[in-house]
């Protein structure tokens, strides 16, 4: 086995002598967020924290394009209310990959069911039989499913959802109808699904099969047959993925930046847009400049959730530079971290800007992504085949043959 090369002495002490200097102050009241993050949160999850709200600054500043995953049971604990939808308003996030549980929790709300404080230890048995619904300290009422059902089943049987379509495109037009919806009952908190389509921003949804207004379309189909003509097109969907990265890659900055609200499909339905790119379409492509990741789950179980910056560089997904300099896994809690950091990105008025409206680009995007990969298609075309005598053992005419492979 190699030795791994050990690190001469004055190499380390020249690295520790231009090493930030941990510099707590003592805690006044009258500190700024940024500068609280900066002197108080010194150390272990503390100076993750404080390195992750420096990469979401570096984000905005360097107007990166910013795509944000977001899974878990989020828009029940207000999330999106609190942090999201701000960020959609003032600009600052670009694109949304999430569940289909995100977009239909968010909608109980709208239409007049809340959702309240439950203590976890109450008992199941009894909260099933008084039909109260659990997620963890939150609950409500069995009903507020039932009408939530009822309302999605009416908007997606609308002329305009009887057609095949992406994610982005679904989500675009129930955004588009919950906004009328919200205007007519005087909501003043208007949901994410809303905001998005107000601001122009993508939403994405890796799993929609796995959420209850997939549900609604399945009860739609079996009771309507071929009245009901809605479909999504997953073939599309992941290519717009792909699509609106190149895009961002080669227009404005250039940046890319992804922000992980827990991990699951939303997390790499993102990510793995890069090696769709590279890997699979031969367009080259270099990774997310920065990632920025907040989690719970430990990293050293091989699951995707808490998988860190450099394993997804191995695949391409993020850069060099997000692993060197641009990256930081957080492992916390997103509601316990999140509201803070987003209070302190917002007490810097230069972190602000102009929504990009990335959906107003999508179509732009697709064709872009088409002609690069037309570009390359007789070189395509060879890896569409496959025989057994490409399964014998490797070889050193194999390794060359590699080596000239790797870009």
């Amino acid at each position: 086995m190699a030795k791994t090369p050990t690190p001469k002495k004055s190499t380390l002490r020249a690295a520790y002598a231009n090493a930030r200097k941990a510099d707590p102050r003592p805690i006044t009241g009258k500190e700024k967020p940024a500068e609280l993050l900066a002197h108080a949160f010194s150390a272990y999850v503390g100076r993750q924290e404080r390195t992750a709200f420096e990469l979401m600054q570096q984000s905005v500043q360097q107007d990166a394009s910013i795509f944000l995953t977001l899974s878990g049971a989020m828009t029940p604990a207000g999330l999106h209310q609190s942090c999201l939808i701000p960020l959609v308003e003032k600009g600052i996030i670009s694109a949304i990959t999430t569940t289909g549980a995100n977009l239909y929790h968010d909608a109980h709300r709208i239409i007049g069911h809340g959702i309240r404080e439950v203590n976890p230890n109450a008992g199941d048995l009894q909260y099933r039989l008084a039909r109260i619904i659990r997620i963890y300290d939150l609950g409500f009422w069995e009903e507020a499913l039932l009408d939530t059902d009822r309302l999605f089943s009416a908007i997606l049987r609308q002329p305009q959802f009887q057609k095949k379509m992406t994610t982005p495109e679904f989500h675009y037009l129930l955004g588009k109808a919950i906004h009328g919806i919200e205007k007519e009952l005087g909501v003043k908190q208007p949901s994410l699904l809303s905001t998005c389509y107000k601001h122009g921003v993508p939403i994405w949804v890796g799993a929609v099969q796995d959420g209850s207004i997939f549900l609604n379309v399945v009860k739609l189909k079996r009771l309507l047959g071929d009245e009901f003509k809605f479909e999504l097109d997953i073939n599309d969907d992941v290519f717009s993925m792909a699509a609106m990265q190149h895009y961002c890659r080669h227009n404005g900055s250039g940046k890319l930046a992804i922000w992980i609200l827990g991990g699951g499909v939303p997390k790499n339905y993102t990510l793995q847009g890069e090696p769709l790119l590279d890997q699979i379409l031969n367009v080259p492509t270099s990774g997310f400049d920065i990632d920025v990741q907040f989690c719970v789950d430990p990293v050293d179980n091989g699951a995707l959730s808490s998988c860190p910056a450099g394993e997804g560089h191995t695949w391409g997904k993020v850069s060099v530079e997000a692993v060197e300099t641009g990256s930081m896994y957080v492992h916390c809690d997103v509601t316990a971290v999140f509201p803070w950091l987003t209070h302190a990105l917002f007490s810097e008025p230069k972190n602000k800007r102009k929504p990009m409206r990335l959906m107003d680009k999508m179509d732009a995007a697709v064709k872009f992504l088409d002609a690069a990969v037309k570009k390359r298609s007789k070189a395509l075309m060879k890896t569409l085949d496959w025989s057994v005598e490409d399964a014998e053992p490797s070889t050193e005419k194999d390794a060359k043959a590699h080596d000239a492979y790797v870009r």
